[in-house]
């Protein structure tokens, strides 16, 4: 990535004149089985430049009540967009009940906002990187579509999804009228996101784009690594995911730690801490000093991600490193 970086040949993006990030969009696309693609800097940006497409002022967005875009991305829709979000419980899977998001439809009233556009998330973060089954995405297209609303799919792992799932990611994004991908996380790239969608939405996506001060320039020295990353980076993905589970395994045999393997589908592992002599900061710090980052602002909930980079001698010193901390007054 970094030697197609240093070698890109760049334009002004802004004038649609850098050829690096025209193809990375046009491959992006082609992938998706969509018309056209807009690179954009974050899997926030992506999003909420989708909400501000599909959405006017006080319209109204039904989404997960743990989904990345309504608890972890500030509010933008609101603050930005005066969007309203309505948040529905989510299942352990990441699916939002069908029945539950049908009956926010209610008969037309000039007191309620208008409903413009159901939110999925793919794979879903808070529940572990589990995977929306295909024929759970169609159930909600066809629900969509009856209802007369788009449906967008924040796939910031989306190939992750494709990949447990052995199927296409065009199969996925063909039930979406929308959809965002991340390519700084599995996909391994120091930067950016890609949102799709047919050309009229992304005709309108690269005005919003502008208005969030997301038009860049000679972009292409970083659009270069994503397409590496959909060149090479995909199928590669299912090294992760026989980590992760190599992982949840290992730590499922540590006292202290309750993980379940069979609830690990892609590269997202989480584990309960059932001690309560833990300290969520010394855990962080005493794992640190070993090498081993995790993430415990859920504590005593903590999530572990593998991506390239980590094998299973990462695995392994992960797990023993674990071992160690919870079997000393270095965690407590």
């Amino acid at each position: 990535m970094r030697r197609a970086m240093a070698d890109a040949e760049v334009g002004d993006d802004v004038y649609r004149e850098d050829p690096t990030v025209n193809r990375l969009e046009e491959m992006s696309a082609e992938r998706c089985g969509k018309d056209a693609a807009l690179f954009v800097a974050s899997g926030t940006m992506g999003n909420l430049i989708a909400l501000l497409t599909h959405c006017g002022r006080g319209h109204e967005v039904i989404l997960g009540a743990t989904s990345h875009m309504y608890v972890q991305e500030q509010g933008g829709m609101s603050a930005i967009g005066g969007i309203y979000p309505h948040p529905l419980d989510d299942l352990p899977s990441g699916q939002i009940p069908i029945d539950q998001i049908d009956a926010c439809f209610l008969p037309d009233d000039d007191h309620l906002a208008r409903i413009s556009l159901i939110s999925l998330e793919d794979t879903h973060n808070v529940a572990g990187g589990r995977v929306l089954p295909l024929s759970y995405l169609e159930q909600v297209q066809r629900l969509a579509r009856r209802r007369g609303v788009a449906l967008h799919l924040d796939g910031a792992r989306l190939f992750n999804a494709a990949v447990a799932l052995g199927v296409p990611v065009s199969a996925l994004a063909a039930c979406a009228d929308s959809l965002s991908f991340c390519l700084s996380k599995g996909l391994a790239c120091p930067v950016g996101s890609v949102v799709v969608g047919d050309a009229d939405f992304v005709r309108e996506a690269r005005r919003n784009r502008k208005l969030l001060g997301g038009g860049m320039r000679q972009a292409g020295i970083i659009a270069a690594a994503g397409i590496v990353a959909l060149n090479e980076m995909i199928e590669r993905l299912a090294e992760d995911h026989a980590n992760a589970r190599a992982l949840a395994e290992g730590l499922s045999d540590i006292p202290g730690l309750d993980v379940d393997p069979d609830t690990v589908e892609t590269n997202i592992v989480f584990a309960r801490v059932d001690r309560p002599d833990v300290d969520p900061a010394r855990l962080v710090s005493a794992l640190q000093a070993l090498g081993v980052k995790i993430s415990a602002g859920g504590f005593p909930r903590i999530r572990l991600v593998t991506h390239y980079g980590i094998g299973r001698a990462e695995i392994a010193r992960a797990v023993s490193a674990f071992s160690q901390v919870l079997g000393s007054p270095a965690g407590r």
